[in-house]
């Protein structure tokens, strides 16, 4: 599906607590994915890993009492509407939704779960060295191992599916003359009338810094 540019409007989709989050977790992640395999940068690694933990905790929280397309309940849509989606593709249209479409609803979905379990499983890990996270004490030897290779294995799928995302950001960018990134980094989309108007409704982002400062505190205490 093809728009006359002349007939999208300009609109707010993206807040900022949402742009920040995305762009944080995107330098996080260089971060720990450079600092894994030294044993000199670990203690980095480990730092790095308490802030993955602390912003995916906020984006849960943020999915639910965020502004409106950050919301799970606004762009998380059943399989139906992801195979209608792709089916659409396909013909080579290009449908349009107000914030995530289906596809890329249920890649964030999948990011947002294997952050959370390599961050869990970093808190118990330990390299049969100097390392140990902090949690280590509460489990067994065997059990931290066993975590520890679940957090090394879930880290390479963890790559492998921000790989297929960055793929997919390219194919909108190259093929579909789409660009995903410039609203991430302003936070204004171009739409069809029909989706720019009403806008979303976007939050205080005072709200955001109070769910990110209790979470905070809740991965210091727990860490600590």
């Amino acid at each position: 599906m093809s728009e006359n540019p002349t007939t999208l409007h300009t609109v707010k989709v993206w807040d900022l607590p949402t742009r920040l989050f995305h762009w944080t977790l995107v330098a996080l992640m260089i971060v720990q994915w450079l600092t894994a395999e030294q044993s000199s940068t670990m203690d980095y690694h480990v730092w790095g890993g308490y802030a993955v933990l602390a912003l995916v905790l906020f984006r849960l929280i943020w999915g639910f009492v965020g502004s409106e397309t950050a919301r799970f309940s606004d762009f998380v849509r059943g399989p139906g509407a992801a195979l209608e989606y792709v089916r659409a593709m396909l013909r080579g249209e290009t449908p349009h939704y107000l914030g995530h479409n289906p596809m890329g609803a249920w890649s964030i979905v999948a990011l947002l779960i294997l952050l959370l379990i390599q961050a869990v499983t970093g808190l118990f890990a330990n390299d049969d060295i100097l390392i140990e996270g902090p949690l280590y004490a509460w489990v067994s030897k065997g059990t931290s191992d066993w975590l520890t290779t679940v957090h090394k294995l879930n880290f390479n799928l963890l790559l492998l599916v921000i790989a297929v995302h960055i793929s997919a950001v390219l194919f909108y960018l190259l093929v579909k003359r789409e660009n995903l990134i410039h609203p991430m980094l302003s936070g204004h989309k171009r739409l069809p009338p029909e989706l720019a108007q009403p806008a979303p409704r976007l939050v205080s982002p005072w709200r955001a810094l109070a769910a990110l400062a209790a979470v905070g505190v809740a991965v210091w205490s727990l860490v600590r």
